[in-house]
């Protein structure tokens, strides 16, 4: 099999204290791009070639992963300037898009507070989980529903909870909005839960009022970077922003709401 050279910059941290760097301008306050010159093999992916530096050049290099196989979503990086999974992201394609001469650029997710080197602090998600409501569905347990119901809801399963999305979205990580805006992520997940079949719970005012979802303009920038392929803004984000809208801005849902007419 023919080995080829590649130059990987790396982020690598200083050690000690690590400051919040949720902007590329604060990098140069707590590390330093490092190169790497390292051989891959055909079939690589941008993973791989991190295993190789740390076992070669770098052993106290820190990266976050676990399956390697898309489904854990733990490898989150920027690897070229876009966010991704590192075990999913093939070499050939990263070659392909790299200007001859230029070296592959890998940093952390610039959204969250750097721990380490390419590891980031993501426990804002396990807050943000704390809060969903969860399906308050009728008491029998022979209540049925027609399949393409369930399939409505099947695609907001698929989310691994990488949080490239979450990383990507200029709220979050440009506004760091973390307090009033739940984010792409968690609009999926409060989808899922808004539109299943058994469920009777109302979270339109918590969507609009503590999640935030006013603050999306639809720029879809979530859904191009989703590993799972989950069409977050227009089968998640959308469908929760109509409900919105008719909820506390259609004339005529407030008419009928003030007489008591229930739609």
């Amino acid at each position: 099999m023919m080995k080829k050279q590649v130059t990987f910059r790396v982020f690598r941290s200083h050690t000690g204290e690590r400051p919040y760097a949720s902007h590329p301008r604060t990098e140069s306050s707590v590390g330093k791009m490092s190169d790497y010159e390292v051989e891959y093999d055909e079939g690589m992916v941008v993973l791989d070639v991190i295993h190789r530096i740390q076992a070669e050049h770098a052993p106290d290099l820190a990266c976050r992963w676990n399956c390697k196989a898309g489904k854990c979503g733990s490898c989150s990086a920027e690897v070229n300037g876009k966010s991704r999974l590192m075990c999913m992201t093939r070499m050939s394609d990263i070659m392909e898009e790299t200007p001859e001469n230029e070296p592959v650029t890998v940093r952390p997710m610039q959204g969250f507070p750097l721990i380490r080197d390419l590891v980031t602090d993501v426990s804002w998600a396990y807050e943000m989980n704390k809060k969903m409501v969860p399906v308050n569905g009728p008491d029998k347990l022979d209540w049925e529903f027609n399949q393409n119901e369930a399939d409505r809801i099947q695609e907001f399963r698929q989310c691994i909870e990488c949080m490239l999305c979450v990383n990507t979205c200029h709220v979050l990580r440009e506004h760091e909005k973390f307090d009033e805006f739940a984010g792409p992520r968690f609009f999926v997940r409060m989808a899922g839960l808004e539109m299943h079949p058994l469920d009777t719970e109302s979270r339109i005012p918590q969507i609009k009022e503590d999640f935030g979802i006013g603050y999306c303009n639809i720029t879809r920038c979530c859904t191009e970077v989703c590993p799972a392929g989950i069409n977050i803004t227009d089968n998640a984000i959308i469908p929760l922003k109509e409900r919105v809208v008719t909820e506390y801005y259609d004339p005529i849902a407030m008419i009928a709401k003030k007489i008591g007419i229930k739609r």
